[in-house]
């Protein structure tokens, strides 16, 4: 049975990193979902206060559950999960609770407290301020803000509470250029333990003094202290070290078997000499480390685009907008508009928080928007930031089934595989996925769907940084007619676009 040698921590010191008190230890933790498929196995670290520190793991290793087990929602199987006492946690949640949507947002934050809390409208507003919702109407139910600002209540939700370690998962999701320099501020100045998941690499360097990395084949959690670049690295480092050393181990191992065999048929002193062969060759298989492996890319795919009646998509317009409703002063004011789109015409919505980029997607994609007609027989492509027009009750093969009107079960498996969707999550339900792979799973339906039009909401929200390249590309190279709405600059900046539409300046 292969060991894992004793981790070495990166030796570059953090500021702040190491003082005061242990707030949060886990000793010896294991904790599973299913039998005998633990997340964790005698899982051991420990967080100092005023630790700022970077989650990280492959897709699914269960960083969320992590969470829940430092939050105190769900109980290890084994060992112990200690919080100092009385610190206080809070976490920023992923969905507004439905119960809650009919709450106002004075009344959504009062329950973030045990007690009345008199103070409550200027702490709400100082907090709505650092998630760059400065002039949100505090009256207002929250059910009835957009997906992204609805967010930024949930980041702001967790801030206001102040506490002693704080939880952020994603938190830069739908967070525009100003929006991620407040709260890289706030977290940089923030006096407390924070643990953040996130895949946006120049955030995470910009305020965190090192990593967990929890390890989905070890079921281990790692600790590294030092600059996230250098951490990537040197753990990137670290498993190709190992991966040479049981290459050497190997070939060693081998060599001394061959000479095992061939001394143990040999009779008298020769035995004694493969007998101690044999403890020599148990020795190097003690030393051999259990194989890491880092998240896999995805491989190069390119989006199919619908055809008709055995020839590709016409070349007359497929969506016609001429006229889009936005936000202003909190009300809806339909302005005018003079875009067509065509075969590989490509069209990016800009514009701020709350203007109503995505209510105009989804009302499009529905065949509801006021002044915006498809073509049709047009099939639409729609990647919803918040997946809930995905059947959460499915399974990921009746997901990708349910989409693919012609094809093979073997065609089916192999374009899941190419998102990491093995036969093993094919059989989950699309609710038990984590949020990264359901973004994958979005693009796996495109490819057997073969849309004519894909419209395409905050993309790459929850996606790993390695795969946004991959599918950037992709999303270029597509031939039907698209529609982007995306905060992350890098990403739209690799996509010729042939129209740009700013609803905060029409």
């Amino acid at each position: 049975m292969a060991k894992e040698k004793d981790s070495k921590q990166p030796q570059k010191a953090a500021k702040n990193y190491d003082h005061g008190d242990v707030v949060l230890r886990f000793d010896k933790v294991t904790f599973g979902y299913a039998a005998l498929k633990p997340l964790l196995e005698n899982a051991t670290f420990s967080l100092r206060e005023r630790a700022k520190v970077t989650l990280m793991g492959q897709n699914g290793a269960g960083k969320s559950t992590l969470f829940r087990l430092i939050a105190g929602e769900i109980e290890p199987e084994e060992g112990k999960v200690n919080i100092r006492t009385g610190a206080t946690i809070a976490r920023a949640m992923q969905a507004i609770p439905r119960d809650q949507l009919d709450l106002s947002v004075i009344e959504y934050f009062e329950k973030a407290f045990k007690g009345k809390v008199y103070d409550i409208e200027p702490r709400v507003k100082k907090i709505l301020a650092v998630v760059n919702l400065p002039s949100a109407d505090l009256k207002k139910k929250v059910g009835e803000f957009s997906g992204g600002q609805q967010a930024r209540l949930l980041l702001a939700f967790a801030l206001i509470q102040n506490p002693d370690i704080l939880l952020l998962d994603e938190p830069t999701n739908n967070l525009d250029k100003e929006g991620i320099e407040r709260l890289t501020k706030f977290l940089a100045d923030y006096e407390k333990t924070c643990i953040v998941i996130s895949h946006d690499a120049k955030f995470l360097n910009s305020f965190t003094h090192g990593v967990l990395y929890l390890d989905s084949f070890l079921k281990q959690v790692e600790q590294y202290v030092g600059d996230y670049f250098d951490v990537v690295i040197e753990i990137t480092r670290r498993i190709e070290r190992e991966r040479k050393e049981n290459v050497r181990l190997e070939r060693d191992i081998a060599n001394r078997k061959d000479q095992f065999n061939f001394f143990a048929q040999k009779g008298g002193k020769m035995r004694d000499v493969a007998r101690k062969m044999r403890e020599a060759i148990e020795e190097l298989e003690s030393q051999l480390v259990d194989t890491r492996k880092e998240d896999k890319t995805i491989n190069h795919f390119m989006i199919p685009v619908q055809t008709f009646e055995n020839s590709e998509l016409p070349e007359w317009k497929i969506v016609e907008i001429k006229g889009v409703s936005v936000i202003k002063n909190h009300k809806p004011v339909q302005k005018k508009t003079n875009i067509v789109l065509k075969r590989k015409n490509k069209l990016l919505i800009k514009g701020p928080n709350g203007i109503g980029k995505t209510t105009f997607l989804e009302l499009l994609a529905n065949g509801k928007a006021k002044g915006a007609e498809i073509a049709d027989g047009v099939k639409i492509g729609y990647y919803k930031q918040d997946f809930l027009n995905l059947d959460f009750e499915k399974t990921v093969y009746e997901s990708l089934a349910a989409v693919m009107e012609s094809g093979s079960e073997e065609t089916l498996r192999a374009t899941a595989a190419n998102f990491l969707l093995t036969d093993a999550i094919l059989k989950n339900k699309v609710g038990a996925l984590s949020e990264g792979q359901k973004g994958l799973l979005c693009f796996a339906r495109f490819i057997l769907q073969r849309p004519g039009l894909l419209i395409l909401d905050e993309p790459t929200n929850h996606i790993n940084f390695r795969h946004l390249p991959i599918i950037a590309e992709a999303v270029s190279k597509y031939e039907g007619a698209l529609i982007l709405v995306s905060h992350m600059k890098d990403f739209a900046e690799k996509i010729n676009f042939d129209h740009t539409l700013d609803l905060g300046e029409i």
